[in-house]
């Protein structure tokens, strides 16, 4: 096919079933003028199709002066998903993080998410979290035009993606030249809820002379509800036999008489912390109702093609409301010690010198109610107006824009405890815990009457995150005899003002009024209103496990222990604020010359940033009561940085179609600001102050790639390409002090003594780590194989990464790095026609490191693997029916601590199946 019909075909794409075209916004910082002839979106009403968005995101890699990745409305609102983190886990290299079923958040080649940098519509946004990565779940995907993931960048671009920079665009009224208005509902059943979700959208653009306006809107809500039997760490031994008294020598004696283990130094934790057994056995049900809309607008002013006015507005909504029905078993409580060791292991981690107790009574194990309720409010807005002007030679643009998130959390739990005797050992998917051959044992599962209550605990946050940016874009086209190969230039200014205020509380209730303490040690979990699990939430039995009990409802628990006039007051303490300003110059340089026969396309530039930070709040006392209290003023710290920050990228068209790219550059992740906090928070009973650090430095990356890209005449693509980053700067924690005689008062305010605190804060860690790997990308129209295949298709990619980035271990055991998935890989198989369309998708991300234990024990994410499907029939030209399936082999997420014969979760969450309808007026 030439390639001129291929580009018409790939353009006509563009007007998308749903939320209709996927337009492409350029600017100077491209470096290259980009745009799409809206005069051919109006020939094409709901006729768009997968293949077709593949193509667009084939053109728009191909004509990218670095490597990248894109996404367009098709793909992001055709294809099962149920966020945006989830319409992204296709593109190559793009990983995510689940939680309860929910996709969260994205890591680009296997780095932590707060590596990678997102913006949208050319300003960085913002969303309530406390570091520099972006809760996606938050945004709605239907008000979503195009993605893309740019992994090498240009001097142009605004710093702070060492893993890549995820630029999103939402649609303006002039990327359409005609009124449209489309309509998408769709309603969604889990299959462990039994809940149908309903979820609605809409786009409406329309013109009149040089104005245009365009806004769009979706709205859905989503019960989802988990099943899983977890939190089955490790606990080393020191817990019991570091004890003084009976509890420790008892605990030594059944060591010995039981597994033949000698302790020779029980206070010694260095020997101790190589036995372990099992921290807490749970099962847990969550209910996680979510409420989600977002709106864009956009206002444009366009008197001709060399001018346009815009004004973007991105404003949404995310509201979540959990309940968690939990029912453990804390071994390691402070009353217990081992009581029988009915089988130990002391092969299975035998390299590491671990004994693992795998089947054990314990004297007095803590069995726990736990009615737990999480409320979280989140709110976004982002405002921005764009100016673009351009004549023969010269195109500017500019932008001034805010980004703000405020985020409210609410949360309390019931807590009931019971001691007795009991026994708790691993299985096959996680662990149980049983009555032992003690007679004073329980039934943890059916003895209301023994639980005796606790606390009815509550804290409130409230966090606001604010941006504000103004940046100025300018580009010369230049054709001078003397340097024939030097195409244009292009030159910049950035400044940005960004804001953290966190304000928190907490306090706890122990009786029906302020003060009161009555309810403790005489009320019983028999005493409230009691329900199955069963019937707590929609869906029926509890599905991890065959197995039932009763708790009290967070609806009784919050209308109950609540006392009138009760409120979680804010605490001084707790408060911090984080401002930093970052102000940038760029200029850059694009070259096309050939190389014998070969045309060679260059890039090249440098930016350099300044960076400073005031970071203030106040720090933690303990007062002669024994209560918390804090510095009466204030206190503050500044900090500050300047880097300068090279970039090159290089294309050559080695013969028709096939391409050689290659790119190098320095970037930087700025600290988080939670880590920049110059707070100071106690842990008493542990001896130790824990700091912000002002003066981190940013995380620093030198990295290139190079790969070849081959583009077939039917829209097709094959790529590879091998990449390396050398990070440097990497945040870790570390003991940075000793604060000497601190008072350590009791909870009766009696003094506890002096001590040594140790002080630990984030800094910046020596030396560098080396990230490698290679991307392989397949995207193949099956008719190019035989006429007989028109319509099939294959899209799919394979990331595989190494690392020198290590977990921090205190045990010395060799871990990646937490989070990094050493393989991902995605395969769709499609079928596309005029009236029906199909899509079966398998993503895949393999095990990782999720965290260490104590810091200790890595724990272990299984490797995943989800199949989604995606069936799509036109009753008209203008209405299409689609039904789509998430998970639809209804799979597990499990994992483990070390050795997957030691599981630490077992969660399901069950498949959705969707039915929508989308109409094009």
């Amino acid at each position: 096919m030439p390639r001129s019909t291929q580009l018409s075909r790939t353009i006509r794409c563009l007007l998308v079933a749903g939320l209709a075209s996927a337009p492409f916004h350029a600017s100077a910082q491209d470096g290259a003028a980009a745009g799409v002839d809206a005069t051919v979106l109006d020939a094409v009403r709901v006729s768009g199709s997968y293949s077709r968005s593949l193509d667009r995101a084939v053109d728009l890699k191909r004509d990218n002066v670095g490597f990248s990745d894109s996404i367009v409305a098709t793909d992001v609102v055709d294809f099962p998903e149920q966020n945006l983190a989830e319409a992204l886990q296709r593109m190559p290299g793009v990983t995510i993080e689940r939680n309860k079923g929910l996709g969260t958040a994205v890591n680009v080649r296997g780095l932590p998410s707060e590596y990678t940098h997102v913006s949208i519509n050319d300003l960085a946004t913002a969303s309530g979290s406390g570091g520099r990565d972006v809760e996606f779940d938050i945004f709605a995907s239907e008000i979503i035009q195009q993605v893309t993931v740019q992994k090498s960048p240009t001097a142009a671009l605004e710093e702070g993606g060492i893993a890549g920079s995820v630029q999103i665009s939402t649609a303006r009224p002039f990327d359409y030249s005609e009124r449209k208005l489309v309509f998408a509902a769709e309603g969604a059943h889990n299959s462990i809820s039994g809940e149908t979700d309903p979820k609605v959208s809409f786009l409406a653009s329309d013109t009149w002379g040089d104005w245009g306006a365009l806004v769009s809107f979706s709205r859905a809500t989503r019960t989802n509800r988990t099943d899983s039997n977890s939190g089955i760490n490790f606990r080393p031994s020191s817990r019991f036999l570091g004890a003084s008294g009976t509890r420790g020598e008892q605990a030594e004696a059944v060591l010995e008489r039981d597994t033949g283990v000698v302790v020779d130094d029980r206070s010694d934790a260095d020997e101790t912390n190589l036995i372990v057994f099992q921290d807490k056995v749970g099962d847990r049900v969550h209910l996680n109702d979510q409420d989600k809309w977002g709106a864009t607008a956009s206002l444009q002013y366009k008197p001709g093609n060399r001018f346009s006015l815009t004004f973007d507005a991105m404003v949404g909504g995310y509201d979540t409301t959990e309940d968690e029905y939990d029912a453990a078993a804390y071994s390691a409580s402070s009353r217990s010690t081992f009581e029988t060791i009915h089988e130990y292991d002391d092969t299975t981690l035998a390299e590491h010198g671990i004994v693992v107790l795998r089947d054990v009574s314990y004297t007095a194990t803590q069995h726990e109610f736990l009615s737990k309720e999480r409320i979280s409010e989140n709110d976004y807005g982002q405002y921005s107006v764009a100016l673009d002007w351009k004549d023969d030679s010269w195109n500017i643009d500019a932008l001034l824009g805010y980004s703000g998130a405020e985020k409210r959390l609410d949360y309390a739990n019931l807590k009931h405890v019971a001691y007795a005797p009991s026994r708790s050992r691993w299985t096959g998917t996680g662990g149980e815990t049983i009555p032992s051959a003690d007679p004073a044992t329980i039934d943890m599962y059916d003895a209301p009457e023994r639980y005796l209550f606790e606390a009815y605990e509550t804290t409130l946050e409230q966090i606001t995150d604010d941006k504000y940016a103004a940046q100025a874009n300018a580009r010369k086209t230049l054709d001078l005899g003397f340097f024939p190969a030097l195409h244009a230039v292009q030159f910049g200014a950035r400044h940005t003002d960004k804001s953290k205020e966190r304000q928190r509380g907490a306090l706890n209730i122990h009786g029906p009024g302020p003060g009161d303490t009555s309810w403790a040690n005489t009320r019983t979990l028999a005493d409230s209103e009691l329900q199955s699990v069963d019937g707590l939430v929609p869906g029926g039995r509890y599905r991890a496990r065959n197995l039932d009990w009763a708790q009290i409802s967070n609806d009784y628990a919050r209308g109950t222990f609540r006392y009138a006039g009760f409120v979680t007051p804010f605490q001084e303490g707790e408060y911090y604020r984080v401002d930093e300003e970052a102000t940038s110059l760029y200029a850059m340089a694009d070259f096309a010359f050939d190389l014998g026969a070969v045309p060679v396309s260059l890039n090249a530039g440098v930016r350099y940033v300044d960076t400073s930070v005031v970071s203030f709040g106040y720090h933690p006392i303990q007062n002669p009561d024994g209560t918390p209290g804090f510095t009466e003023d204030p206190v503050s710290q500044d900090g500050g940085y300047s880097n300068l920050l090279p970039s090159l990228n290089m294309t050559a068209e080695l013969s028709e179609g096939l391409l050689l790219r290659a790119a190098a550059s320095e970037t930087l992740m700025r600290p988080a600001l939670t880590d920049l906090a110059y707070k100071r928070t106690a842990s008493w009973s542990s001896f130790r102050f824990t700091d912000g650090n002002p003066n981190l430095e940013p995380t620093l990356a030198e990295q290139w790639e190079v790969g070849v890209e081959k583009y077939l005449d039917n829209g097709g693509l094959l790529a590879a390409s091998y990449f390396q980053k050398t990070i440097e700067g990497v945040v870790i924690n570390a003991l940075t002090g000793v604060v000497p005689d601190v008072a350590v008062y009791n909870a009766n305010g009696t003094l506890n003594g002096y001590y040594d605190f140790d002080v630990y804060q984030p800094v910046n860690a020596s030396g560098s780590y080396d990230v490698d790997g290679f991307e392989l990308i397949a995207h193949l129209p099956l008719e190019v194989l035989h006429p007989a295949l028109e319509g099939f298709g294959i899209n799919a990619n394979y990331t595989a990464l190494s690392s020198s980035l290590a977990g921090e271990s205190s045990l010395g055991i060799r871990t990646p790095m937490p989070g990094l998935a050493e393989k991902t890989y995605n395969l769709t198989l499609y079928y596309d026609s005029d009236r029906f369309d199909a899509r079966v998708s398998y993503n895949h991300k393999g095990e990782y490191v999720e965290g260490l234990g104590y810091n200790m024990y890595p724990i272990w994410r299984d490797a995943y693997g989800q199949t989604d499907i995606s069936i799509g029939y036109r009753l008209a030209d203008n209405v299409k029916l689609s039904l789509k399936g998430i998970n639809i082999t209804d799979e597990a997420t499990t994992g483990y601590t070390m050795d997957p014969s030691f599981p630490t979760m077992y969660e399901l969450s069950g498949r959705r199946v969707s039915l929508g309808v989308r109409v094009d007026f």
